[in-house]
């Protein structure tokens, strides 16, 4: 059995069966093994392996996505540089359609094996050693702010620029709407946020932003040797994932799951509205921010094992001193303006278009996205669901990856969406329409394209 990551799981890529001294996790234990060969054997098999990991990944998403550019003419994401992308990007298998498809049972997709590949789980890019993984934008920002190394020897980030959020995305404050975007246009980091923030936010809460901007070691990047960068790191910070409070698409594997093959990944969900959420983490349902922060500060950062992280020596915050003054910082992040929505989470009818308003009809009827979505609460219910995909399909290895079926999974906030691609935890689909076309079919809601265009058009308007 723990020979299955290093052999069993290979699909193809003979490089890639070199595991057994670098692997996180045999495939039948819960505690991560120490190396046992150097530092310097590791990090060259890595390497060497690195070009068939990374084509083998890159060959999945194109089987599996049209990753093209096609931005949706005239709208932006909220800061005001990045086109959003439009369209259905998950593929469809030979010789069907999206009617077609929405017209069969579960059962009956999931014997002709029809479920689109991009509606199944998304694989890390390399599932066997998993881990945090950073986008190139966010790698170079802070190289040359922090001069610190979030660049990976064994794998580089999978998706194109132009499908992930804004870079650097805006700040919006709860205390300070006149305001508007705070940043000034930069990435928040331990160099520039005093100066950014002095005046700003409370002392308290600028305590919080330098904890939230300190790196901290991490199971990839630390001082041992069992690293995945190049030299002794000082580890990560909250704000690598969250840049400005938001996300950069970075991922890893979700913490809360063994074995390794079958661990999810997770893409970086943004923080903005922390203030009317009431329940944290895909999986793990916390029910404070303060205590997320906290259970992230000493497991989640180390893959949720509390015993590597001692060895790489953890952060283990006070819950009052410390703890809290994060939280009051991530509090008062907001969300982006909604020129067209009134108070209560609905579309003025003065300013919404036809297409918006119908949208909005569809949302809370027929498309049955209000019933967990719910627009006065910051379209969310603060509950965990479970769709029950696995009524689609078969569950077969895919670039080491065994996927279990999703489970329950926490309702994530509508406000401000189009600027957050990926969608889903593990950013299994690329655009808005992507996600339209899955819950029509996941819940048999029977629209028609028209139908699902004014709902896309309506999401853009949150």
């Amino acid at each position: 059995m723990r020979k299955l990551l290093g052999i069993a799981l290979t699909t193809g890529v003979a490089a890639i069966a070199v595991h057994s001294f670098a692997d996180p996790l045999p495939a039948d234990a819960t505690y991560r093994p120490l190396p046992t060969l150097p530092f310097s054997a590791v990090k060259a098999a890595d390497e060497a392996q690195k070009p068939a990991v990374m084509q083998r990944q890159q060959q999945l998403l194109n089987q599996r996505y049209d990753l093209s550019m096609r931005p949706i003419p005239g709208v932006m994401m909220s800061g005001g540089r990045k086109p959003v992308q439009g369209g259905v990007r998950v593929k469809l298998p030979p010789g069907v359609t999206w009617e077609t498809l929405a017209q069969m049972s579960p059962a009956e997709i999931k014997a002709k094996g029809l479920l689109p590949e991009g509606f199944k789980p998304l694989p890390h890019v390399k599932q066997a050693a998993g881990g945090q993984v950073f986008p190139n934008r966010q790698i170079d920002e802070i190289a040359r702010q922090e001069q610190r190394d979030l660049r990976r020897f064994d794998v580089d980030f999978d998706l194109p620029d132009h499908l992930t959020p804004e870079f650097p995305p805006p700040i919006f404050l709860t205390t300070h709407p006149h305001l508007g975007d705070v940043s000034r246009g930069q990435v928040l980091t331990l160099t520039n946020f005093y100066e950014i923030l002095n005046g700003i936010v409370t002392p308290v809460q600028m305590e919080g932003m330098r904890l939230l901007l300190t790196p901290f070691p991490q199971e990839e990047f630390n001082q041992t040797e069992d690293r995945k960068v190049a030299l002794p790191s000082r580890g990560v910070a909250c704000m690598d994932c969250h840049a400005n409070f938001h996300t950069n698409a970075a991922f890893h594997l979700t913490p809360d799951l063994r074995p390794q093959a079958s661990r999810f990944r997770l893409d970086s969900t943004s923080l903005r509205g922390m203030f009317n959420q009431q329940i944290h983490g895909s999986k793990r349902s916390l029910r404070s921010i303060e205590d997320f922060t906290e259970f992230e500060q000493r497991t989640a950062y180390f893959n949720g094992d509390h015993v590597s992280a001692t060895r790489k020596g953890p952060h283990l915050p006070d819950r009052t001193n410390q703890v809290a003054m994060m939280a009051q910082m991530q509090n008062i992040i907001d969300f982006p303006p909604a020129a067209k929505l009134d108070p209560f989470g609905r579309l003025d009818p003065t300013r919404a278009t036809p297409q918006e308003l119908a949208g909005e009809r569809l949302f809370h009827g027929k498309a049955r996205c209000a019933e967990c979505h719910i627009a006065k609460q910051s379209f969310l219910d603060h509950q965990m669901h479970d769709l029950k995909l696995e009524r689609f399909y078969r569950s077969v290895s895919v670039n080491d990856f065994m996927p279990l079926p999703d489970g329950p999974i926490k309702t994530f906030t509508l406000r401000g969406i189009k600027d957050s691609p990926p969608y889903l935890h593990d950013g299994r689909l690329m655009t808005l329409a992507d996600t339209v076309e899955f819950f029509n079919l996941v819940l048999g809601l029977k629209l028609t394209q028209s139908e699902k265009e004014a709902l896309t058009t309506y999401m853009l308007a949150l």
